[in-house]
Protein backbone atom coordinates (compact mmCIF):
# COMPACT_ATOMS: atom_id res chain seq x y z
CA UNK A 1 0.00 0.00 0.00
CA UNK A 2 1.04 3.63 -0.34
CA UNK A 3 1.26 4.11 3.42
CA UNK A 4 3.57 1.13 3.88
CA UNK A 5 5.82 2.48 1.10
CA UNK A 6 5.98 5.88 2.82
CA UNK A 7 6.86 4.26 6.15
CA UNK A 8 9.68 2.36 4.48
CA UNK A 9 11.04 5.46 2.74
CA UNK A 10 10.86 7.49 5.95
CA UNK A 11 12.69 4.69 7.76
CA UNK A 12 15.40 4.54 5.09
CA UNK A 13 15.86 8.32 5.17
CA UNK A 14 15.88 8.37 8.96
CA UNK A 15 18.40 5.52 9.19
CA UNK A 16 20.65 7.40 6.79
CA UNK A 17 20.32 10.66 8.73
CA UNK A 18 20.92 8.98 12.09
CA UNK A 19 24.01 7.03 10.99
CA UNK A 20 25.87 9.72 9.09
CA UNK A 21 27.84 12.03 11.35
CA UNK A 22 27.76 15.70 10.43
CA UNK A 23 30.88 17.00 8.62
CA UNK A 24 32.15 18.63 11.82
CA UNK A 25 32.63 15.20 13.42
CA UNK A 26 29.76 15.64 15.88
CA UNK A 27 27.63 12.72 17.01
CA UNK A 28 24.85 11.35 14.78
CA UNK A 29 21.31 12.54 15.44
CA UNK A 30 19.64 11.38 18.65
CA UNK A 31 16.35 9.67 19.41
CA UNK A 32 14.89 13.14 19.94
CA UNK A 33 15.68 13.86 16.31
CA UNK A 34 13.81 10.70 15.35
CA UNK A 35 10.75 11.90 17.28
CA UNK A 36 10.99 15.31 15.61
CA UNK A 37 11.30 13.67 12.19
CA UNK A 38 8.23 11.53 12.99
CA UNK A 39 6.23 14.65 13.88
CA UNK A 40 7.27 16.32 10.63
CA UNK A 41 5.96 13.39 8.59
CA UNK A 42 2.52 13.18 10.21
CA UNK A 43 -0.33 13.90 7.85
CA UNK A 44 -3.84 14.65 9.09
CA UNK A 45 -6.63 15.80 6.76
CA UNK A 46 -10.32 15.07 6.35
CA UNK A 47 -13.12 16.27 4.12
CA UNK A 48 -16.74 15.13 4.26
CA UNK A 49 -20.19 16.15 3.08
CA UNK A 50 -23.40 15.80 5.03
CA UNK A 51 -25.10 13.18 2.85
CA UNK A 52 -23.80 10.25 0.85
CA UNK A 53 -26.49 10.65 -1.80
CA UNK A 54 -29.93 12.10 -2.44
CA UNK A 55 -31.22 15.37 -1.08
CA UNK A 56 -32.48 16.19 2.35
CA UNK A 57 -33.02 18.97 4.85
CA UNK A 58 -32.00 18.15 8.40
CA UNK A 59 -33.65 20.01 11.26
CA UNK A 60 -34.93 22.12 12.80
CA UNK A 61 -34.28 20.75 16.29
CA UNK A 62 -35.13 22.29 19.68
CA UNK A 63 -31.47 22.31 20.79
CA UNK A 64 -28.03 22.67 19.24
CA UNK A 65 -27.39 19.37 17.46
CA UNK A 66 -24.09 17.81 16.42
CA UNK A 67 -23.92 17.29 12.66
CA UNK A 68 -22.58 14.02 11.30
CA UNK A 69 -20.98 14.39 7.88
CA UNK A 70 -21.34 10.87 6.49
CA UNK A 71 -19.90 11.09 2.97
CA UNK A 72 -16.16 11.01 3.69
CA UNK A 73 -14.04 12.02 0.73
CA UNK A 74 -10.70 12.00 2.57
CA UNK A 75 -9.70 10.91 6.07
CA UNK A 76 -5.91 10.63 6.15
CA UNK A 77 -4.84 9.94 9.71
CA UNK A 78 -8.35 8.68 10.62
CA UNK A 79 -8.93 11.58 13.02
CA UNK A 80 -12.50 12.24 11.80
CA UNK A 81 -15.19 9.82 13.02
CA UNK A 82 -18.02 9.60 10.43
CA UNK A 83 -20.30 7.88 12.95
CA UNK A 84 -20.22 10.79 15.43
CA UNK A 85 -19.10 13.76 13.31
CA UNK A 86 -16.24 14.45 15.73
CA UNK A 87 -12.64 15.21 14.75
CA UNK A 88 -10.16 14.27 17.49
CA UNK A 89 -6.72 15.88 17.23
CA UNK A 90 -4.09 13.14 17.16
CA UNK A 91 -1.22 15.61 17.74
CA UNK A 92 -0.74 18.95 19.45
CA UNK A 93 -0.55 21.56 16.73
CA UNK A 94 -2.20 24.20 14.60
CA UNK A 95 -5.19 23.00 12.56
CA UNK A 96 -7.39 24.69 9.99
CA UNK A 97 -11.11 23.92 9.63
CA UNK A 98 -13.67 25.14 7.13
CA UNK A 99 -17.33 24.44 6.64
CA UNK A 100 -19.94 25.27 4.05
CA UNK A 101 -23.62 25.01 4.87
CA UNK A 102 -26.50 24.93 2.43
CA UNK A 103 -30.10 25.85 3.03
CA UNK A 104 -33.33 25.70 1.04
CA UNK A 105 -36.21 27.98 2.04
CA UNK A 106 -35.26 28.43 5.70
CA UNK A 107 -32.53 29.72 7.99
CA UNK A 108 -29.32 27.91 8.79
CA UNK A 109 -26.54 28.44 11.30
CA UNK A 110 -23.72 26.05 12.17
CA UNK A 111 -21.11 26.65 14.86
CA UNK A 112 -17.65 25.12 15.12
CA UNK A 113 -17.23 23.65 18.60
CA UNK A 114 -13.84 22.92 20.21
CA UNK A 115 -14.48 20.59 23.13
CA UNK A 116 -17.45 22.56 24.57
CA UNK A 117 -16.46 26.05 23.38
CA UNK A 118 -18.21 27.75 20.48
CA UNK A 119 -15.61 29.18 18.10
CA UNK A 120 -17.09 30.68 14.88
CA UNK A 121 -20.52 30.46 13.27
CA UNK A 122 -21.69 30.46 9.66
CA UNK A 123 -25.20 31.92 9.19
CA UNK A 124 -27.58 32.23 6.23
CA UNK A 125 -31.14 33.59 6.30
CA UNK A 126 -33.17 32.44 3.33
CA UNK A 127 -36.92 32.88 2.98
CA UNK A 128 -37.15 31.06 -0.35
CA UNK A 129 -34.78 29.38 -2.76
CA UNK A 130 -31.27 28.20 -2.04
CA UNK A 131 -28.58 29.86 0.01
CA UNK A 132 -25.26 29.03 1.59
CA UNK A 133 -22.73 30.31 4.08
CA UNK A 134 -19.10 29.45 4.76
CA UNK A 135 -16.66 29.96 7.59
CA UNK A 136 -13.15 28.92 8.60
CA UNK A 137 -10.89 28.96 11.62
CA UNK A 138 -7.31 28.15 12.55
CA UNK A 139 -7.06 26.60 16.02
CA UNK A 140 -4.31 25.44 18.33
CA UNK A 141 -5.36 22.00 19.52
CA UNK A 142 -3.88 19.71 22.13
CA UNK A 143 -3.74 16.01 21.31
CA UNK A 144 -7.17 14.62 22.25
CA UNK A 145 -9.14 17.85 21.74
CA UNK A 146 -12.46 17.34 19.94
CA UNK A 147 -13.81 19.55 17.15
CA UNK A 148 -17.29 19.23 15.66
CA UNK A 149 -19.93 21.24 13.87
CA UNK A 150 -23.30 21.87 15.51
CA UNK A 151 -26.54 23.06 13.94
CA UNK A 152 -28.07 25.88 15.94
CA UNK A 153 -31.45 25.25 17.52
CA UNK A 154 -34.45 26.03 15.29
CA UNK A 155 -32.35 25.96 12.09
CA UNK A 156 -32.06 23.54 9.18
CA UNK A 157 -29.24 22.43 6.92
CA UNK A 158 -29.60 21.11 3.38
CA UNK A 159 -27.47 18.82 1.26
CA UNK A 160 -27.90 17.10 -2.09
CA UNK A 161 -26.02 15.06 -4.68
CA UNK A 162 -23.77 18.09 -5.32
CA UNK A 163 -22.53 17.95 -1.70
CA UNK A 164 -23.19 21.61 -0.83
CA UNK A 165 -22.79 21.12 2.94
CA UNK A 166 -19.23 20.13 3.84
CA UNK A 167 -16.84 20.02 6.78
CA UNK A 168 -13.06 19.80 6.33
CA UNK A 169 -9.93 20.15 8.41
CA UNK A 170 -6.20 19.55 8.35
CA UNK A 171 -3.06 19.77 10.43
CA UNK A 172 -0.98 22.80 9.49
CA UNK A 173 2.00 21.97 11.71
CA UNK A 174 2.82 20.44 15.08
CA UNK A 175 3.86 22.51 18.10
Amino acid sequence: SCCADKSISYTVILNYICTVAPPTGERPLSLLSYEYFWLLTQQVVFSASLLSDGLKAIGPFNTHTALVFKHVLTNIGSAYDPTTGVFTAPLTGAYHFEWHIGVHGSNTAAVLVKNTNHIFTAVEQQESGYGSSSQGAALRLEAGDDVSLHLWANNSIYDNQNHVSTFSGHLLFTV
